[in-house]
């Protein structure tokens, strides 16, 4: 619970730049009970009952500090699938910086290399351009669409499916995106080896 009021003031910073992403409860219907939005101490109630069962891995991500962001690996199945899916959101005053590719990297590695997963999906919806770059720098692969999959921003919203196995990094997806993110920047020095065209 210590994080309550940093998490609560950068969602309230950023409440616009979240809003069209987030996840919202669905009306109610006849037969079901009037939904509402959770408070901080049930959200983290939640999932530490749901991290206890083995079906979330629940994280806050910190940068320089402070906290600017959550990612959650959820709907962890095991048996034959051996499979969870990743969300996440960050504050808009580090986005772009490669905070979040760098989570979602860790996240990706403890998955594999200590839970004991073998495919790690995440669904983004097409119009979430910041999103899908984050999963495009690290290789996810699109496997296709999801016709309103999940209920976001007040309604039924479709959702692109990337996805990444155990066997597609084996040398962790970490290494993998610091590769590239070292590689880019040698492109972008001219006069060096491998650096932009003359």
């Amino acid at each position: 619970m210590r994080d309550q009021r940093a998490w609560r003031e950068v969602n309230r910073r950023n409440r616009d730049w979240l809003r069209p992403w987030e996840a919202t409860i669905p009306p109610p219907t006849p037969s079901g009970p009037i939904a509402h939005r959770p408070t901080y101490r049930q959200m983290v109630r939640h999932l530490r009952s749901e991290a206890n069962a083995g079906r979330v891995l629940p994280f806050v991500i910190e940068y320089e500090g402070r906290l600017v962001g959550q990612l959650t690996v959820a709907g962890i199945t095991w048996g034959s699938m051996c499979s969870g899916h990743v969300g996440y959101w960050v504050d808009e005053a580090v986005a772009g910086r490669g905070v979040m590719p760098t989570a979602v990297a860790l996240a990706v590695d403890h998955c594999f290399r200590t839970v004991g997963l073998h495919r790690v999906e995440v669904c983004i919806r097409p119009e979430n351009g910041p999103s899908r770059r984050v999963v495009e720098k690290l290789g996810f692969r699109e496997e296709g669409l999801r016709p309103r999959y999940l209920h976001i921003d007040g309604a039924w919203r479709d959702h692109l499916v990337f996805a990444l196995t155990a066997e597609e990094v084996p040398e962790g997806l970490l290494a993998r995106w610091r590769r590239a993110r070292a590689q880019r920047a040698q492109w972008r020095q001219p006069g060096q080896s491998g650096g932009s065209a003359k």
